[in-house]
């Protein structure tokens, strides 16, 4: 009511002529109509002690209204700025990692809409400056190479005003989680004499490295991978990764420089000597792998693991293949274990005890216009392969909101409270998903709760203490009442003598 009365024009003056709001109720009309009434009574002194008081009734219309954004997006040609977001690989495991950044950081303010394409995806802006703000956040979360140009739209020479249209033309690093790298020597050398066969770790605004036989870590900034960029020998791919069976462990402890920091228990514990069986050899041959693994303290027998055969595998580098042949490389590099669906099922991923969220993404012509199916596999593989990096990387899960499904409520009771592997995902961890069309919470329709209380006449306006004209008197109630005159007797003869229409 005081956002009506705000709007009524009689009521903002300040002069001594101005009149005073003695009472104000709501009048009732139907919730459909897009009409809110209101009967005001007011009074104004026209003299010295004579004071004259009158009740009208002040419609207002509902009309909708779109913020300026809003009426933007619905309209061609409106964005000031558009983020070209890019990435030459043949997946979008690093989009997927990239969107849920978006949605925990809201990054995607402002907005007027997303476009996806097979490589990449297209953020469209009203003005530069949340175009600035939005490749700031990239900049802060994933190795990214900027480009930027502007186009002249318009120009109006008499009043100095020019119209750009701006492009900025983001690539992000094509190394991606799990990937397996060859480092150049020089770079290897200035890492801390790392390991030239690493795996990487994650991506950040750094991007991280592991190796696989001692447990070593080493990063490089975006700038110095810019300087001289690489390409992966392997990508981490489902038809490159191989599936192995722990079938034993034995820890392994290695001579540590006694200058250096000592390390915790649980640190010198990670690595591990495991032996592993290819799953497709199992019941055919007694073939068997032993191995030194940077993730053994997860396994135990039984586990099943995905990695690299770098026997069986082609390496797209000279130096690489060169060092295989020459017997430097190890047989096989373990990855990560495989946890809830770890089987290739078609329904693995309703066994999940959690979900995520997703952005509201246009697909682009020139995607739909292809192999539909073929394209809907793909990013179905895509997505799955990116739920079991997140299932087996809890670095990866502090950065991503993650919510409870279905299953979890099925599964609470269930759930094996082990403390050794602390990669696995917990349901301390996971956020209750919060739906807005869903209604009324079901608990308190079943403790009597009537939605048609919400409806009652005039319930809201009792308990905020207006008056309020029910249904059947609303009736009766008419646009203007005749002024009549309260105060002193006086007054109240000068009005009658007087015989004034206040009509």
């Amino acid at each position: 009511m005081a956002l009506c009365l705000a709007n009524v024009a009689g009521l903002k003056q300040r002069d001594a002529n101005r009149v005073r709001l003695v009472d104000a109720m709501w009048i009732w009309t139907e919730p459909h109509s897009m009409r809110l009434k209101i009967k005001l009574t007011v009074q104004r002194e026209v003299q010295h002690g004579t004071i004259l008081q009158q009740s009208f009734v002040v419609t207002f219309v509902v009309r909708n209204q779109q913020c300026i954004e809003c009426q933007s997006e619905f309209r061609q040609g409106t964005w000031k700025s558009l983020v070209q977001v890019r990435q030459r690989v043949a997946h979008k495991r690093t989009f997927l990692y990239l969107e849920q950044l978006i949605l925990k950081h809201s990054a995607h303010r402002g907005c007027l809409s997303i476009e996806a394409f097979k490589d990449g995806m297209d953020f469209y802006f009203p003005d530069k400056s949340k175009a600035a703000r939005f490749i700031s956040f990239l900049e802060n979360v994933v190795p990214i190479k900027l480009k930027t140009s502007k186009k002249l739209i318009g120009t109006d020479d008499k009043n100095n005003i020019v119209n750009y249209k701006f492009t900025n033309y983001v690539e992000i690093c094509p190394l991606c989680k799990d990937d397996l790298v060859y480092l150049p020597k020089k770079l290897a050398t200035s890492m801390g004499n790392i390991a030239r066969c690493v795996l990487v770790k994650h991506i950040s605004n750094l991007i991280h490295f592991v190796d696989p036989l001692t447990g070593q870590t080493a990063s490089i900034a975006a700038d110095i991978y810019w300087r001289q960029p690489f390409r992966p020998i392997v990508v981490a791919a489902r038809s490159r990764l191989t599936r192995y069976v722990v079938l034993g462990k034995d820890a392994i402890v290695l001579d540590r420089n006694v200058s250096k920091r000592k390390a915790s228990s649980k640190q010198a514990s990670r690595l591990a000597m495991l032996t592993l069986a290819k799953e497709s050899d199992l019941g055919l041959n007694d073939a068997q792998i032993i191995q030194t693994c940077h993730v053994g303290y997860l396994m135990k027998a039984g586990d099943v693991s995905v990695g690299y055969d770098l026997k069986d595998l082609q390496l797209v580098d000279e130096e690489a293949e060169a060092a295989r042949e020459a017997g430097l490389l190890p047989d096989a590099i373990v990855c990560r274990k495989l946890y809830g669906g770890a089987a290739l099922e078609d329904n693995s991923n309703s066994k999940r005890i959690w979900k995520l969220q997703r952005l509201d993404v246009d697909v682009a012509e020139a995607v739909m216009s292809r192999s539909a199916r073929k394209d809907v596999e793909a990013n179905d593989m895509d997505e799955e392969d990116f739920m079991r990096q997140v299932e087996a990387d809890k670095d990866m899960r502090t950065n991503i909101q993650l919510y409870k499904s279905e299953q979890a409520k099925v599964a609470q009771d269930e759930l094996d409270d082990d403390n050794e592997d602390d990669q696995q995902i917990k349901l301390d961890e996971l956020l209750d998903g919060l739906a807005l069309n869903e209604g009324p919470d079901n608990s308190e329709m079943k403790d009597g709760w009537d939605p048609e209380e919400l409806l009652a006449e005039g319930e809201r306006a009792q308990k905020d203490g207006i008056n309020y004209v029910g249904r059947e008197d609303a009736r009766n109630v008419r646009d203007k009442d005749a002024a009549v005159p309260v105060g002193s007797a006086f007054g109240m003869d000068f009005v009658a003598k007087s015989n004034f229409n206040f009509k």
